[in-house]
Protein backbone atom coordinates (compact mmCIF):
# COMPACT_ATOMS: atom_id res chain seq x y z
CA UNK A 1 0.00 0.00 0.00
CA UNK A 2 1.34 3.51 -0.84
CA UNK A 3 2.29 5.89 1.94
CA UNK A 4 -0.85 7.09 3.68
CA UNK A 5 -1.66 10.82 3.82
CA UNK A 6 -1.12 12.37 7.25
CA UNK A 7 -2.41 15.39 9.12
CA UNK A 8 -5.75 16.85 8.00
CA UNK A 9 -7.21 14.56 5.33
CA UNK A 10 -10.58 13.98 3.69
CA UNK A 11 -12.35 10.68 4.22
CA UNK A 12 -14.74 9.19 1.69
CA UNK A 13 -17.19 6.35 2.31
CA UNK A 14 -19.37 4.92 -0.46
CA UNK A 15 -22.03 2.26 -0.62
CA UNK A 16 -24.36 0.82 -3.30
CA UNK A 17 -27.99 1.58 -2.51
CA UNK A 18 -30.27 -1.47 -2.47
CA UNK A 19 -27.48 -3.98 -3.06
CA UNK A 20 -29.42 -6.84 -1.48
CA UNK A 21 -32.42 -6.20 -3.72
CA UNK A 22 -30.20 -5.98 -6.80
CA UNK A 23 -28.52 -9.27 -6.00
CA UNK A 24 -31.92 -10.94 -5.65
CA UNK A 25 -33.19 -9.47 -8.92
CA UNK A 26 -30.09 -10.02 -11.05
CA UNK A 27 -28.78 -13.22 -9.54
CA UNK A 28 -25.39 -13.70 -7.90
CA UNK A 29 -23.32 -13.94 -11.11
CA UNK A 30 -24.93 -10.96 -12.89
CA UNK A 31 -24.70 -8.87 -9.73
CA UNK A 32 -21.03 -9.74 -9.37
CA UNK A 33 -20.44 -8.39 -12.89
CA UNK A 34 -22.20 -5.07 -12.27
CA UNK A 35 -20.44 -4.74 -8.91
CA UNK A 36 -17.11 -5.21 -10.70
CA UNK A 37 -18.12 -2.49 -13.19
CA UNK A 38 -19.00 -0.18 -10.33
CA UNK A 39 -15.69 -0.91 -8.62
CA UNK A 40 -13.76 -0.15 -11.82
CA UNK A 41 -15.58 3.17 -12.22
CA UNK A 42 -14.90 4.07 -8.59
CA UNK A 43 -11.20 3.19 -8.80
CA UNK A 44 -10.78 5.23 -11.98
CA UNK A 45 -12.34 8.27 -10.33
CA UNK A 46 -10.31 7.76 -7.15
CA UNK A 47 -7.12 7.68 -9.22
CA UNK A 48 -8.11 10.95 -10.94
CA UNK A 49 -8.44 12.54 -7.51
CA UNK A 50 -5.14 11.12 -6.27
CA UNK A 51 -6.99 9.20 -3.58
CA UNK A 52 -5.77 6.23 -1.57
CA UNK A 53 -8.08 3.24 -1.29
CA UNK A 54 -7.87 2.07 2.31
CA UNK A 55 -10.25 -0.87 2.19
CA UNK A 56 -13.37 -2.28 0.61
CA UNK A 57 -16.12 -4.27 2.31
CA UNK A 58 -18.49 -5.90 -0.13
CA UNK A 59 -19.59 -3.04 -2.39
CA UNK A 60 -18.39 -0.27 -0.03
CA UNK A 61 -15.24 1.83 -0.38
CA UNK A 62 -13.19 3.67 2.24
CA UNK A 63 -10.84 6.17 0.59
CA UNK A 64 -8.62 8.99 1.85
CA UNK A 65 -7.64 12.16 -0.06
CA UNK A 66 -4.93 14.65 0.75
CA UNK A 67 -7.29 17.57 0.02
CA UNK A 68 -11.08 17.99 0.08
CA UNK A 69 -11.00 19.37 -3.48
CA UNK A 70 -9.53 16.08 -4.66
CA UNK A 71 -12.28 14.18 -2.84
CA UNK A 72 -15.08 16.22 -4.38
CA UNK A 73 -13.54 15.94 -7.85
CA UNK A 74 -13.38 12.15 -7.52
CA UNK A 75 -16.97 11.86 -6.31
CA UNK A 76 -18.32 14.07 -9.08
CA UNK A 77 -16.39 12.11 -11.73
CA UNK A 78 -17.64 8.81 -10.29
CA UNK A 79 -21.29 9.90 -10.21
CA UNK A 80 -21.15 11.15 -13.78
CA UNK A 81 -19.61 7.90 -14.98
CA UNK A 82 -22.05 5.77 -12.97
CA UNK A 83 -24.99 7.69 -14.41
CA UNK A 84 -23.73 7.33 -17.99
CA UNK A 85 -22.85 3.64 -17.76
CA UNK A 86 -25.04 1.13 -19.65
CA UNK A 87 -26.30 -0.98 -16.77
CA UNK A 88 -28.50 -4.05 -17.31
CA UNK A 89 -32.25 -3.51 -17.33
CA UNK A 90 -33.48 -3.29 -13.70
CA UNK A 91 -29.84 -3.30 -12.63
CA UNK A 92 -28.87 0.39 -12.48
CA UNK A 93 -26.26 1.04 -9.81
CA UNK A 94 -26.78 4.02 -7.50
CA UNK A 95 -24.01 4.85 -5.05
CA UNK A 96 -24.29 7.03 -1.95
CA UNK A 97 -21.16 8.98 -1.01
CA UNK A 98 -20.12 10.93 2.06
CA UNK A 99 -17.05 13.19 2.54
CA UNK A 100 -15.67 14.56 5.81
CA UNK A 101 -12.41 16.34 6.57
CA UNK A 102 -10.52 15.82 9.82
CA UNK A 103 -7.34 14.60 11.44
CA UNK A 104 -6.11 11.28 10.11
CA UNK A 105 -4.90 8.88 12.81
CA UNK A 106 -3.02 5.86 11.49
CA UNK A 107 -3.64 2.38 12.80
CA UNK A 108 -1.37 0.13 10.79
CA UNK A 109 -2.62 0.23 7.21
CA UNK A 110 -5.90 1.82 8.28
CA UNK A 111 -7.24 4.99 9.83
CA UNK A 112 -8.80 5.14 13.26
CA UNK A 113 -10.63 7.71 15.32
CA UNK A 114 -13.86 9.59 15.69
CA UNK A 115 -13.45 11.54 12.43
CA UNK A 116 -13.46 8.28 10.46
CA UNK A 117 -16.66 7.25 12.24
CA UNK A 118 -18.19 10.64 11.51
CA UNK A 119 -17.49 10.26 7.78
CA UNK A 120 -19.06 6.80 7.73
CA UNK A 121 -22.18 8.06 9.52
CA UNK A 122 -22.54 10.95 7.04
CA UNK A 123 -22.41 8.60 4.07
CA UNK A 124 -25.03 6.34 5.65
CA UNK A 125 -27.58 9.19 5.68
CA UNK A 126 -27.58 9.63 1.91
CA UNK A 127 -29.36 8.05 -1.02
CA UNK A 128 -28.07 6.48 -4.21
CA UNK A 129 -26.61 9.12 -6.54
CA UNK A 130 -26.16 11.62 -3.70
CA UNK A 131 -22.90 13.16 -2.41
CA UNK A 132 -22.95 14.58 1.13
CA UNK A 133 -20.29 16.89 2.58
CA UNK A 134 -19.65 17.76 6.21
CA UNK A 135 -19.36 21.38 7.33
CA UNK A 136 -15.59 20.93 7.75
CA UNK A 137 -15.23 19.81 4.14
CA UNK A 138 -17.47 22.59 2.80
CA UNK A 139 -15.42 25.25 4.60
CA UNK A 140 -12.32 24.17 2.65
CA UNK A 141 -13.85 23.44 -0.76
CA UNK A 142 -16.71 25.93 -1.25
CA UNK A 143 -14.55 28.27 -3.36
CA UNK A 144 -12.83 25.53 -5.36
CA UNK A 145 -15.69 23.54 -6.84
CA UNK A 146 -15.42 21.99 -10.33
CA UNK A 147 -17.39 23.54 -13.17
CA UNK A 148 -21.07 22.60 -13.20
CA UNK A 149 -21.07 21.81 -9.50
CA UNK A 150 -22.86 23.65 -6.69
CA UNK A 151 -23.60 23.07 -3.01
CA UNK A 152 -27.00 22.87 -1.34
CA UNK A 153 -27.35 23.38 2.41
CA UNK A 154 -29.40 20.56 3.96
CA UNK A 155 -29.33 21.90 7.51
CA UNK A 156 -28.22 20.13 10.66
CA UNK A 157 -28.78 16.42 11.18
CA UNK A 158 -28.06 14.06 14.04
CA UNK A 159 -25.58 11.32 13.25
CA UNK A 160 -25.93 7.92 14.86
CA UNK A 161 -23.96 7.71 18.14
CA UNK A 162 -23.01 11.43 17.99
CA UNK A 163 -24.40 13.96 20.47
CA UNK A 164 -24.24 17.07 18.29
CA UNK A 165 -25.96 17.68 14.98
CA UNK A 166 -23.81 18.02 11.89
CA UNK A 167 -24.51 20.62 9.21
CA UNK A 168 -24.54 18.79 5.88
CA UNK A 169 -24.42 19.94 2.29
CA UNK A 170 -25.38 18.13 -0.89
CA UNK A 171 -23.36 18.34 -4.10
CA UNK A 172 -25.58 19.31 -7.06
CA UNK A 173 -24.12 18.27 -10.43
CA UNK A 174 -25.40 19.69 -13.72
CA UNK A 175 -27.16 17.04 -15.78
CA UNK A 176 -27.56 14.56 -12.91
CA UNK A 177 -30.55 13.99 -10.58
CA UNK A 178 -30.71 16.62 -7.86
CA UNK A 179 -33.94 15.70 -6.07
CA UNK A 180 -33.59 13.13 -3.30
CA UNK A 181 -35.76 12.01 -0.39
CA UNK A 182 -35.12 13.39 3.08
CA UNK A 183 -31.88 12.25 4.67
CA UNK A 184 -32.07 9.09 6.76
CA UNK A 185 -31.06 10.83 9.98
CA UNK A 186 -32.49 10.42 13.45
CA UNK A 187 -34.02 13.89 13.05
CA UNK A 188 -35.97 12.85 9.98
CA UNK A 189 -39.69 12.35 10.35
CA UNK A 190 -40.30 8.71 11.16
CA UNK A 191 -44.07 8.72 11.20
CA UNK A 192 -47.07 10.66 9.98
CA UNK A 193 -49.62 8.89 12.15
CA UNK A 194 -52.28 11.42 13.18
CA UNK A 195 -52.84 12.35 16.80
CA UNK A 196 -56.13 10.93 18.02
CA UNK A 197 -58.71 13.19 19.64
CA UNK A 198 -60.42 10.38 21.54
CA UNK A 199 -59.09 7.53 23.64
CA UNK A 200 -58.95 4.00 22.28
CA UNK A 201 -61.51 1.82 24.07
CA UNK A 202 -61.41 -1.98 24.03
CA UNK A 203 -59.83 -4.14 21.33
CA UNK A 204 -56.84 -4.99 23.57
CA UNK A 205 -56.89 -8.59 22.34
CA UNK A 206 -57.04 -7.52 18.68
CA UNK A 207 -54.15 -5.06 19.07
CA UNK A 208 -51.99 -7.78 20.62
CA UNK A 209 -52.94 -10.40 18.03
CA UNK A 210 -52.29 -8.16 15.03
CA UNK A 211 -48.97 -7.02 16.51
CA UNK A 212 -47.88 -10.65 16.83
CA UNK A 213 -49.04 -11.45 13.29
CA UNK A 214 -47.03 -8.55 11.86
CA UNK A 215 -43.85 -10.17 13.17
CA UNK A 216 -44.25 -12.87 10.51
CA UNK A 217 -46.78 -11.56 7.98
CA UNK A 218 -45.51 -9.03 5.46
CA UNK A 219 -49.01 -8.20 4.21
CA UNK A 220 -51.81 -8.18 6.76
CA UNK A 221 -55.28 -6.96 5.84
CA UNK A 222 -57.87 -6.02 8.46
CA UNK A 223 -61.26 -6.73 6.90
CA UNK A 224 -64.79 -6.08 8.06
CA UNK A 225 -67.95 -4.06 7.34
CA UNK A 226 -67.85 -0.29 7.33
CA UNK A 227 -68.01 1.20 10.80
CA UNK A 228 -66.34 -1.65 12.67
CA UNK A 229 -63.27 0.46 13.49
CA UNK A 230 -60.73 -0.97 11.03
CA UNK A 231 -58.91 2.32 10.53
CA UNK A 232 -58.70 3.22 14.22
CA UNK A 233 -57.51 -0.29 15.08
CA UNK A 234 -54.84 -0.19 12.36
CA UNK A 235 -53.60 3.18 13.65
CA UNK A 236 -53.47 1.89 17.21
CA UNK A 237 -51.48 -1.15 16.12
CA UNK A 238 -49.15 0.97 13.98
CA UNK A 239 -48.47 3.41 16.82
CA UNK A 240 -47.32 0.49 18.96
CA UNK A 241 -44.89 -0.69 16.25
CA UNK A 242 -42.69 2.41 15.85
CA UNK A 243 -39.74 0.90 17.73
CA UNK A 244 -39.77 -2.18 15.50
CA UNK A 245 -39.47 -0.14 12.29
CA UNK A 246 -36.50 2.25 12.55
CA UNK A 247 -37.12 3.73 9.08
CA UNK A 248 -40.67 4.74 9.83
CA UNK A 249 -44.35 3.92 10.28
CA UNK A 250 -46.52 5.78 7.76
CA UNK A 251 -50.21 6.09 6.99
CA UNK A 252 -51.31 6.29 3.35
CA UNK A 253 -54.96 7.39 3.41
CA UNK A 254 -56.58 6.17 0.19
CA UNK A 255 -60.12 7.17 1.10
CA UNK A 256 -60.21 9.93 -1.50
CA UNK A 257 -58.27 8.00 -4.17
CA UNK A 258 -60.57 6.67 -6.88
CA UNK A 259 -58.13 5.37 -9.51
CA UNK A 260 -55.76 2.42 -8.91
CA UNK A 261 -53.08 4.25 -10.91
CA UNK A 262 -53.02 6.95 -8.23
CA UNK A 263 -52.05 4.59 -5.40
CA UNK A 264 -48.32 4.70 -6.20
CA UNK A 265 -48.26 8.55 -6.32
CA UNK A 266 -50.04 8.58 -2.96
CA UNK A 267 -47.42 6.28 -1.45
CA UNK A 268 -44.60 8.29 -3.03
CA UNK A 269 -46.01 11.51 -1.60
CA UNK A 270 -46.10 10.10 1.93
CA UNK A 271 -42.54 8.75 1.67
CA UNK A 272 -41.17 11.95 0.14
CA UNK A 273 -40.17 10.24 -3.12
CA UNK A 274 -40.07 12.43 -6.23
CA UNK A 275 -40.07 11.45 -9.89
CA UNK A 276 -36.64 10.99 -11.43
CA UNK A 277 -35.84 11.72 -15.09
CA UNK A 278 -36.04 8.64 -17.29
CA UNK A 279 -37.56 6.43 -14.59
CA UNK A 280 -41.14 5.42 -13.84
CA UNK A 281 -42.41 6.58 -10.47
CA UNK A 282 -43.10 3.03 -9.28
CA UNK A 283 -39.47 2.09 -10.04
CA UNK A 284 -38.26 5.09 -8.04
CA UNK A 285 -40.45 4.08 -5.10
CA UNK A 286 -39.24 0.48 -5.29
CA UNK A 287 -35.61 1.64 -5.28
CA UNK A 288 -36.32 3.92 -2.33
CA UNK A 289 -37.78 1.22 -0.09
CA UNK A 290 -35.06 -1.30 -1.06
CA UNK A 291 -33.45 -1.92 2.35
CA UNK A 292 -35.69 0.20 4.59
CA UNK A 293 -37.48 -1.28 7.58
CA UNK A 294 -40.89 0.32 7.08
CA UNK A 295 -44.47 -0.27 8.13
CA UNK A 296 -47.01 1.20 5.70
CA UNK A 297 -50.66 1.47 6.70
CA UNK A 298 -52.71 1.45 3.48
CA UNK A 299 -56.17 2.55 4.54
CA UNK A 300 -59.39 2.03 2.52
CA UNK A 301 -58.14 -0.30 -0.21
CA UNK A 302 -61.46 -1.97 -1.00
CA UNK A 303 -62.22 0.37 -3.92
CA UNK A 304 -58.68 -0.02 -5.32
CA UNK A 305 -58.22 -3.77 -5.61
CA UNK A 306 -56.70 -3.36 -9.08
CA UNK A 307 -53.75 -1.62 -7.40
CA UNK A 308 -52.56 -4.99 -6.16
CA UNK A 309 -49.37 -4.91 -8.31
CA UNK A 310 -48.28 -1.69 -6.57
CA UNK A 311 -48.62 -3.36 -3.17
CA UNK A 312 -46.93 -6.55 -4.35
CA UNK A 313 -44.09 -4.51 -5.87
CA UNK A 314 -43.41 -2.78 -2.57
CA UNK A 315 -43.08 -6.13 -0.81
CA UNK A 316 -41.00 -7.66 -3.58
CA UNK A 317 -38.48 -4.83 -3.75
CA UNK A 318 -38.47 -4.05 -0.02
CA UNK A 319 -37.66 -7.25 1.88
CA UNK A 320 -38.00 -5.45 5.23
CA UNK A 321 -41.25 -3.63 4.37
CA UNK A 322 -44.50 -4.60 6.08
CA UNK A 323 -47.95 -3.53 4.87
CA UNK A 324 -50.95 -3.26 7.18
CA UNK A 325 -54.02 -2.69 5.02
CA UNK A 326 -57.69 -2.05 5.77
CA UNK A 327 -60.41 -3.15 3.40
CA UNK A 328 -63.97 -4.40 3.50
CA UNK A 329 -62.81 -7.43 1.52
CA UNK A 330 -59.47 -9.27 1.17
CA UNK A 331 -57.01 -8.05 -1.46
CA UNK A 332 -56.42 -11.60 -2.80
CA UNK A 333 -52.66 -11.07 -3.09
CA UNK A 334 -49.99 -13.73 -2.68
CA UNK A 335 -48.82 -13.94 0.92
CA UNK A 336 -51.76 -11.95 2.30
CA UNK A 337 -52.95 -12.70 5.83
CA UNK A 338 -56.52 -11.65 6.62
CA UNK A 339 -57.65 -10.50 10.05
CA UNK A 340 -61.43 -10.41 10.19
CA UNK A 341 -62.72 -7.70 12.53
CA UNK A 342 -66.14 -8.08 14.10
CA UNK A 343 -68.15 -5.25 15.68
CA UNK A 344 -67.60 -4.58 19.36
CA UNK A 345 -69.65 -7.01 21.43
CA UNK A 346 -72.98 -5.77 22.77
CA UNK A 347 -74.27 -6.57 26.26
CA UNK A 348 -76.52 -9.56 26.68
CA UNK A 349 -80.21 -8.92 27.02
CA UNK A 350 -79.96 -9.65 30.75
CA UNK A 351 -76.87 -7.51 31.31
CA UNK A 352 -78.86 -4.52 32.58
CA UNK A 353 -79.55 -6.53 35.71
CA UNK A 354 -75.81 -7.05 36.35
CA UNK A 355 -73.96 -3.70 36.70
CA UNK A 356 -70.52 -5.39 36.74
CA UNK A 357 -71.21 -7.27 33.51
CA UNK A 358 -72.50 -4.05 31.94
CA UNK A 359 -69.40 -2.11 33.01
CA UNK A 360 -67.14 -4.76 31.45
CA UNK A 361 -68.82 -4.63 28.03
CA UNK A 362 -66.55 -2.85 25.50
CA UNK A 363 -69.38 -1.21 23.56
CA UNK A 364 -70.84 0.22 26.78
CA UNK A 365 -67.40 1.42 27.90
CA UNK A 366 -66.97 3.19 24.59
CA UNK A 367 -70.41 4.78 24.74
CA UNK A 368 -69.79 6.04 28.28
CA UNK A 369 -66.34 7.42 27.43
CA UNK A 370 -67.67 9.29 24.40
CA UNK A 371 -70.66 10.60 26.33
CA UNK A 372 -68.43 11.88 29.12
CA UNK A 373 -66.19 13.59 26.60
CA UNK A 374 -69.20 15.19 24.93
CA UNK A 375 -70.47 16.45 28.30
CA UNK A 376 -67.10 17.96 29.16
CA UNK A 377 -67.14 19.90 25.87
CA UNK A 378 -70.65 21.23 26.35
CA UNK A 379 -71.02 24.02 28.88
CA UNK A 380 -74.78 23.66 28.77
CA UNK A 381 -74.43 20.12 30.06
CA UNK A 382 -71.81 20.88 32.67
CA UNK A 383 -74.18 20.13 35.54
CA UNK A 384 -75.64 16.99 33.98
CA UNK A 385 -74.17 13.83 35.52
CA UNK A 386 -72.46 11.70 32.86
CA UNK A 387 -73.97 8.34 32.05
CA UNK A 388 -72.60 5.41 34.01
CA UNK A 389 -71.92 1.87 32.88
CA UNK A 390 -73.98 0.84 35.89
CA UNK A 391 -77.12 2.34 34.39
CA UNK A 392 -79.42 0.59 31.95
CA UNK A 393 -79.62 3.67 29.64
CA UNK A 394 -76.04 2.85 28.48
CA UNK A 395 -77.15 -0.66 27.63
CA UNK A 396 -80.27 0.67 25.89
CA UNK A 397 -78.27 3.16 23.85
CA UNK A 398 -75.86 0.49 22.65
CA UNK A 399 -78.76 -1.73 21.69
CA UNK A 400 -80.46 1.07 19.77
CA UNK A 401 -77.22 2.01 18.06
CA UNK A 402 -76.59 -1.55 16.98
CA UNK A 403 -79.73 -1.46 14.88
CA UNK A 404 -78.23 1.21 12.61
CA UNK A 405 -74.47 0.49 12.50
CA UNK A 406 -71.90 -1.74 14.19
CA UNK A 407 -70.31 -0.62 17.44
CA UNK A 408 -66.92 0.74 16.48
CA UNK A 409 -63.78 1.59 18.41
CA UNK A 410 -63.57 4.74 16.24
CA UNK A 411 -66.94 6.20 17.18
Amino acid sequence: MPQLPTGIVTFLFTDIEGSTRLMQELGRDAYARVQDEQAAIMRGAIAQGNGTEIRTEGDSFFVVFATPADGVQACVAAQRELEANAWPQDGAIRVRMGLHTGEGMHGGDDYLGIEVNRAARIAALGHGGQILLSEATVALVANALPDGVALRDLGRHRLKDFDHRERLHEVAIDGLPTEFPALRSADARRTNLPAQRTSFVGREREVAEIGELLAGARLLTITGPGGTGKTRLALEVAAAQTERFPDGVFLVDLGAVTEPALVTPAIAGVLGVREQPGERLDETVFHHVGELQLLLVLDNLEQLLEAGPAVSGLLEHGPAVRVLATSRIPLRLTGEHEYRLDPLPLPDAEAHADPDALAACESVRMFVERARRSNRRSASRATTPPPSPRSSPGWTACRLRSSSRPASSAY
